[in-house]
């Protein structure tokens, strides 16, 4: 292999470690997690999240943003959707109008 072709290797090879390494530390802080809640998780997030809203029906879980550590998305009777956002002992962080569009039916009226 000539010597400038052995440069281009090992920079490439540079940059590939360094993107895993981004991704790693990503992930090792928590980032924005879209995976749904599950078992006990879910249960207590859930119940923590219709007990702020006072019902509902709930839509969407995952690992928390914004600081949280869940956040549980909850359609009201209305028809408005809201975000509850809980810490890691379930407790409510805040909440907002989720009006992201995530699980809307669809329907453009």
């Amino acid at each position: 292999m000539q010597p400038k072709t052995k440069g281009l290797v090992g920079a490439a090879a540079a940059v590939a470690l360094i993107g895993v390494g981004t991704g790693a530390a990503v992930a090792a802080t928590g980032g924005d997690d879209e995976e749904p809640l599950t078992g006990s998780t879910l249960d207590r997030a859930v119940a923590a999240a219709l007990e702020e809203t006072g019902g509902g029906k709930v839509v969407e879980t995952e690992g928390g943003d914004d600081g949280a550590a869940y956040s549980v998305e909850v359609r009201l009777d209305d028809g408005s959707q809201v975000e509850v956002n809980l810490d890691r002992n379930f407790n409510v962080v805040g909440h907002e109008a989720d009006d992201d569009g995530s699980n809307d039916s669809g329907n453009d009226d």
